[in-house]
């Protein structure tokens, strides 16, 4: 049986409610508000320097951030107006930034240097996938001109095309498929040929047949000798949308531990990524809005909104209507992998994908009570870990068996926590971990 065709199955994960309430709705362009904040760190890597200062005068699709360490990627402006300020941030997850403040003009002039770049060969490429801003747009923000020129790229023969969207409630990277199929090949097709990738294929869950059905048209139309693409139907099962679980389930090949997708001759986008680079090497206008479904039991009116980029997430909350309740949680993102906001007045960040409001009766209360040793974390986690262990040596700082335990190979997705009958905060205790770990490589190598 081909291995396209074939789907690589694995026990561990969660089977969570998909909840996908917006899925049906069409995707809609909130107009650019008062003001936009634009974040400095919106990407894994060394965070932007500003490079306007106040009471410059700027347009849509200028930079106003950028930097010259290599794992980072300039920032735009996806509004035109007046620099009101230069200010420091806090970012969901306590990181501090800098940003920059602009009044809006409401006029929304494109700079004038906005053209589509051109690519000859694959340097040329790489160059436009930097100058366009791109960063992983499925949540993890890791730039994307980095993770097309791996250490290897002549072991690279598989593309994987993240269309799961297994987090319950988002269905932004739903919509993408469904409104922007053509996008997607072109943005696939790009990639194969300045990457010289021979096979592509698209992963969504099974719960998303109108997405399959057209993907799948849209695959087969461009599909040839060298060059080709398929979709790969795959469980619904939450997290089949992370990376390492996503090369399993649709090659067989399994990352190790330490070990990058490259590795395995794979790299890894998600739909969403590659569809925006078809689009910026057609236009040339960068990263400056994003898609985002706002959703949750606080919600007036629950919808798939496109956003610029460093809007306050209260304007997008007033646009699907306001609040119908107290908001007693917050997330950037989904319910498994999303960080709590404790401010509404943040602003949405280039990797984020969804906003979600809950109110009082659908927040757990905060308690935990002791593990009762069931094994359920243990059965979840996607990476064979042992949240328990890990916890037991957090608690003791031993951060040689948080080593030894592979603490580094978790991927913070939620299942453990998920799954405990003890309401533990395991994946707290991961992150935690991890932290710590860290400090004492940090400490030996000082």
């Amino acid at each position: 049986m081909s291995v396209l065709k074939r789907i690589f199955k694995s026990n561990a994960g969660v089977r969570a409610p998909h909840y996908k309430n917006t899925a049906e709705s069409e995707t809609l362009v909130m107009p650019p508000p008062e003001r936009v904040i634009i974040s400095m760190q919106q990407h894994i890597g060394a965070p932007c320097i500003p490079t306007v200062k106040v009471g410059d005068i700027v347009e849509v699709g200028q930079v106003v951030g950028d930097s010259d360490k290599p794992v980072s990627a300039p920032i735009h402006s996806g509004v035109s107006g007046k620099v009101a300020a230069i200010t420091e941030l806090v970012l969901p997850g306590g990181v501090k930034t800098s940003a920059v403040v602009i009044q809006t003009d409401g006029e929304q002039r494109v700079y004038q240097e906005i053209k589509p770049p051109a690519v000859e060969n694959y340097q040329d490429f790489l160059k436009a996938v930097r100058s366009s801003g791109l960063v992983g747009l499925g949540g993890a923000g890791f730039p994307t001109h980095i993770k097309l020129n791996p250490p290897n790229p002549e072991a690279i023969d598989t593309l994987i095309i993240n269309a799961a969207e297994c987090e319950p409630y988002i269905t932004a990277d739903y919509r993408e498929c469904i409104e922007n199929t053509g996008d997607i090949l072109d943005g696939i097709q790009a990639v194969m040929k300045y990457l010289n990738i021979s096979k592509a294929i698209i992963g969504v869950e099974r719960n998303k047949p109108a997405a399959i059905s057209k993907l799948s048209k849209a695959a087969a139309e461009v599909s040839e000798p060298g060059r080709e693409v398929a979709v790969k139907v795959l469980p619904s099962r939450y997290p089949q949308g992370a990376e390492k679980v996503l090369i399993y389930s649709c090659t067989g090949r399994m990352v190790p531990p330490g070990k990058l997708p490259s590795d395995v001759g794979c790299i890894v986008m998600n739909v969403t990524s590659v569809s925006f680079l078809a689009k910026y090497l057609r236009t040339g206008m960068p990263l400056v809005d994003k898609r985002l479904t706002v959703d949750g039991s606080a919600v007036k009116e629950p919808k798939n909104v496109r956003v610029i980029v460093g809007t306050p997430v209260h304007d997008v909350l007033e646009f699907c209507g306001g609040v119908k309740s107290e908001v007693r949680k917050l997330i950037m993102g989904g319910p498994m992998m999303g960080l709590a906001m404790m401010d509404d007045q943040l602003p949405v960040l280039k990797q984020n994908n969804a906003i979600l409001a809950f109110a009082e009766e659908d927040v757990l209360p905060g308690g935990q009570s002791a593990c009762i040793r069931c094994g359920r974390c243990v059965r979840a986690c996607p990476m064979n870990l042992l949240p328990p262990s890990i916890e037991a040596a957090l608690k003791i700082k031993d951060t040689e068996k948080m080593a030894k335990l592979g603490v580094m190979n978790c991927m913070e997705c939620g299942c453990c926590s998920f799954s405990c009958p003890a309401s533990r905060k395991l994946v707290q205790s991961m992150r935690l971990a991890k932290g710590e770990l860290r400090k004492a490589q940090a400490a030996k190598k000082a």
